[in-house]
């Protein structure tokens, strides 16, 4: 299995601080996520239904119809190779790197060519498949509808997919393909655990063709989310008040991460509303120290990187300016 963010009790347990006193900035996920409502407690002691209104709420918010709620799109992306017919093959599968790494170990046992964002256009023509994160995990780089749309089209003619994982663009909806999604060769991932920080509950969403959908579903089995985790995410999923007013705070903030990041002399860094991406010769020596104040960000090694999530609140801003004062010697006032 690999590694991911999130990993806090195992660096409350390396560096020997308490869990309480940590600043988890490690996952990308929005620290103040949808506060979940009240569950009937019926829902604790019955098995799951269908027609409880989840569906019909990701219909409304994605614009698409064509949808099957998965266990989080971590378990679409395991059953994907399998579902479309590729698993253990020969076909061409175009990945971005560096990008979120579940995608590639996913698709290792076809042919797995990892590309750059600059080199799709050129190599498009002699894919079977492309694999892309938009905007892409962790370096935040966004693609243009259009773009989509016409390699979508390209390879869909000749019976390729183009496979899109959006995990980070709730904030951003302009650059979805949801609302193309359930034709042919078009394979969306959405998911509840970035956006609405509902990371714990294992929602996500497959917005594809019948076909695909029915294999997943059949790969997966019954019962896919607990009753529980249905009630808060059709709630969620409705809250349209929530969302917007979210959406703006998550923009400033992100904004704000950027500015601070910058100011203490790390220079500029890349990324989404939800995390800032910082290429850095020195990233696993500013990681460790920032871990041995109990602020815990995430590592990348090839290239050398680091990821910064979204402090949560005003004490949270402060202990990660304060922190990378100790480790910079240089960091600007945290405007509120």
């Amino acid at each position: 299995m690999l590694e991911h963010g999130g990993r806090l009790r195992a660096a409350a347990t390396h560096y020997r601080i308490a869990l309480a006193d940590w600043l988890d900035l490690s996952t990308g996920i929005n620290p103040r996520g949808y506060p979940p409502p009240p569950v009937d407690p019926r829902c604790w002691l019955r098995l799951p239904e269908e027609n409880d209104g989840l569906e019909s709420a990701a219909a409304s918010y994605y614009g698409c119809t064509d949808i099957l709620p998965v266990a989080g799109s971590q378990a679409a992306i395991q059953a994907l190779p399998a579902a479309l017919g590729a698993s253990g093959g020969k076909h061409n599968v175009g990945i971005l790197t560096p990008g979120y790494a579940e995608h590639a170990h996913a698709w290792r046992h076809c042919n797995p060519i990892p590309l750059e964002a600059a080199g799709i256009e050129d190599s498009i023509g002699s894919l079977d498949i492309l694999l892309l994160v938009n905007p892409n995990n962790p370096t935040g780089h966004t693609w243009p509808l259009e773009q989509l749309l016409d390699w979508h089209q390209r390879l869909s003619a000749r019976g390729g997919w183009l496979i899109v994982d959006e995990a980070f663009v709730d904030v951003t909806p302009g650059f979805s393909l949801a609302r193309h999604a359930g034709g042919r060769g078009l394979v969306v991932l959405r998911s509840l655990g970035k956006f609405f920080g509902l990371a714990g509950a294992r929602v996500g969403f497959v917005l594809a063709a019948q076909s695909v959908r029915d294999t997943v579903r059949e790969m997966l089995g019954p019962w896919a989310l607990s009753g529980p985790a249905r009630v808060v995410a059709r709630q969620a999923l409705l809250d349209s008040t929530w969302q917007t007013e979210t959406r703006a705070r998550l923009y400033e903030d992100g904004l704000r991460l950027a500015h601070l990041l910058t100011g203490c002399g790390l220079g500029a860094s890349t990324g989404c509303a939800l995390f800032r991406y910082l290429e850095h010769r020195d990233a696993a020596a500013i990681h460790a120290a920032l871990a041995q104040q109990g602020v815990l960000v995430r590592l990348f090694k090839h290239p050398s990187a680091l990821r910064f999530g979204l402090p949560g609140n005003e004490a949270e801003w402060h202990k990660l300016e304060e922190a990378l004062l100790r480790v910079t010697g240089k960091a600007p006032k945290v405007s509120t």
